[in-house]
């Protein structure tokens, strides 16, 4: 039934003089929030990405949208391993300037509950997270556990990078999947 519709409003005489036109503008305007959100935390920029390379598809079908169906499972998989790097990114910098568990485990917490304080909890709350846990539970002194503190904060700026990374290897496949590839 679903297909049936797409078909009729593609195959329609309206579609046909400013569906194309429309179809890009609105696969741009994804595209440009995308590529936003992976830069301000506030978006889920690599879901937008995705959406976007739906959308298209979903507008245009197969033949003239130019994208194949292995595509949405690589935009996936970029978007599922970026978002599942990020939240390990700032125990494994807790971990890497010599943080315990409790400081790892301090770090993702503290990133979790960073996010409700934007912009600024997402590089305090794993900070202050792995500070405390090392402080609390592990036992350690102030000193040690703001190193840790300090890893867990590089550990989310790597991520945060490596977010952005994946947000314009996601354009880049969707681009030229379009144009190169389908």
């Amino acid at each position: 039934m679903w297909e049936s519709f797409l078909e009729a409003i593609q195959s329609s005489a309206v579609w046909g003089n400013v569906g194309t036109g429309v179809a890009w503008v609105v696969t741009a305007c994804l595209l440009i929030a995308g590529a936003i959100g992976c830069v301000l935390p506030v978006l889920p920029g690599h879901l937008i990405l995705l959406f976007a390379a739906i959308a298209h598809r979903l507008m245009l079908g197969r033949e003239e949208s130019g994208m194949e169906w292995w595509t949405f499972v690589i935009l996936t998989l970029l978007m599922t391993l970026s978002q599942a790097f990020e939240f390990a990114a700032g125990a494994a910098g807790a971990k890497w300037f010599g943080g315990t568990r409790w400081g790892a485990l301090g770090a993702v917490v503290g990133a979790i509950a960073g996010m409700f304080f934007m912009p600024f909890g997402l590089v305090l709350g794993p900070l202050i997270g792995s500070f405390v846990c090392e402080v609390g539970f592990a036992k350690k002194e102030t000193q040690e556990a703001a190193i840790s503190g300090v890893g867990s904060v590089v550990g989310t700026l790597a991520g945060m990078g490596i977010k952005i990374f994946v947000g314009i290897l996601m354009i880049a496949w969707f681009f030229l999947d379009v144009f190169l590839i389908g």
